[in-house]
């Protein structure tokens, strides 16, 4: 019995060699699963459910196959993806997630999460954040030609990759990009749980930590920028962090 988690796969048509690497893995591995969590960052970008990424296509196709085949998906927005729809949820047979949940994970609870609302030191991301993420904002975008949507979100990579190399450049990409330790302990005081299972760093790694006097852990999910990143979780609360290989 074993739960999977991913997030940050960042699918996108420069790196086919990922895309086939998550297919490969919804046909193999994720067949024999109670379940699959994606913690958002699904795509590089989505600009709404009328996207003509060839990607998606598959994906939806193959998330379906899935879900059909008797292992839900639950889909959580990151990101780069926040304008994921209902028209491509029910097309990939998947379940939309609020930021945060809780679930049920083989009767303990867990806490879910993309991640960057942790990253509260980064106060110029979380404005944006604020904004693309209200409804008439969404509202608005969608409504804009699908041209116009595109360029907009080449406009938003080029914007992000460029404030990276300025936080790299002055030395504050590591303290500014992760999460802040005061808000991770206010998560786990607020939600009362012990483990908490994120994306979004993409620095992966299992925390151990002490919250109130509780043993508390927090997974950080890896990226799939040159390889896959999948954590299964136990019935017998066990959890393994691993990477997946790319085909020579």
């Amino acid at each position: 019995m074993t739960t999977l988690f991913i997030s940050d796969l960042h699918l996108d048509p420069a790196r086919p060699e990922i895309t086939a690497l998550f297919l490969a893995f919804l046909d193999g591995e994720a067949r024999c699963a109670d379940a699959l969590y994606v913690l958002g960052d699904l795509f590089e970008s989505w600009v709404g459910d009328d996207d003509p990424s060839e990607a998606g296509a598959q994906v939806a196709e193959r998330l379906a196959a899935l879900s059909t085949a008797g292992v839900p998906v639950a889909f959580m927005h990151g990101n780069r993806d926040f304008l994921v729809g209902h028209d491509y949820a029910r097309r990939a047979g998947m379940s939309l997630l609020p930021d945060p949940a809780v679930i049920t994970l083989y009767g303990r609870p867990v806490l879910l999460t993309h991640g960057d609302l942790l990253c509260t030191g980064d106060v110029q991301y979380q404005a944006v954040r604020a904004q693309v993420r209200n409804p008439a904002w969404q509202a608005q975008m969608l409504a804009q030609p699908l041209a116009a949507r595109l360029a907009f979100a080449q406009h938003a990579r080029d914007a992000s990759q460029a404030r990276a190399a300025t936080l790299r450049g002055d030395g504050t990409m590591e303290t500014v990009t992760d999460v802040a330790p005061a808000t991770v302990e206010d998560w786990f005081g607020r939600y009362g749980v012990d483990t908490m299972i994120h994306g979004h760093t993409h620095r992966p790694a299992i925390h151990e930590l002490q919250v109130g006097g509780r043993d508390c852990r927090r997974i950080v999910l890896g990226d799939w920028f040159e390889q896959g990143s999948v954590l299964r979780a136990y019935a017998d609360g066990r959890l393994e962090l691993s990477a997946l290989a790319c085909e020579p």
